[in-house]
């Protein structure tokens, strides 16, 4: 079954452990921006080496580099069955590019927008419990904060955008990582 599914999620809303899921699920590759980019970096493409002097310079990666390396990444053979594409797009503008993208590639459109719902504090209690287990001394409230309400703000148009288009399928992610699962799966249809 073909499935082209962009996940949706606030940080600590559980998007890597069910986007790993469903790729154990469907065989589909998970494409996210961060593993793209590690990726055309290590092989040293020509977008690779841009991205790396931004990396090295402390800069954000231009979003047309981020915009190249996806494309790239979704011409290859794996991704022509599907994928669930996590932390891209990250807002409306970023969601038209894709669009075109697909169409640039002779690929359909995206399926669904998987939209994994976590109230604010669930988040800010799960960020600051995992930065105590791992030792991350950077994930104070006040950053764990600002990082949610940045991904609201950049997030609220993209569930518009999908949302007039009908993809958008919510899904409760509180629970067992299963259950969470089920949840998402019932909710393709799958």
């Amino acid at each position: 079954m073909s499935m082209r599914i962009v996940l949706l999620g606030a940080p600590g809303s559980g998007k890597g452990t069910q986007g790993e899921k469903l790729v154990d699920h469907f065989g589909i590759p998970k494409i996210s921006t961060g593993d793209a980019l590690r990726a055309a970096v290590k092989a040293g493409t020509e977008l690779g080496l841009k991205a790396k002097a931004a990396m090295d310079a402390g800069r954000l990666v231009d979003n047309s580099i981020v915009n190249g390396i996806v494309k790239a990444r979704l011409g290859e053979p794996d991704a022509r069955k599907g994928f669930i594409l996590d932390g891209f797009p990250r807002n409306a503008a970023q969601a038209d590019t894709l669009a075109e993208m697909l169409a640039d590639l002779g690929q359909p459109s995206v399926d669904k927008a998987v939209h994994l719902k976590v109230d604010d504090e669930e988040i800010v209690r799960r960020l600051l419990d995992r930065a105590e287990k791992e030792g991350r001394a950077d994930d104070k409230e006040a950053v764990i904060r600002h990082r949610i309400d940045v991904y609201n703000a950049e997030t609220a148009p993209l569930l518009d955008f999908y949302g007039q288009q009908g993809k958008v399928v919510a899904v409760e992610g509180i629970g067992t990582v299963d259950e969470i699962f089920e949840r998402i799966l019932k909710s393709l249809g799958a």
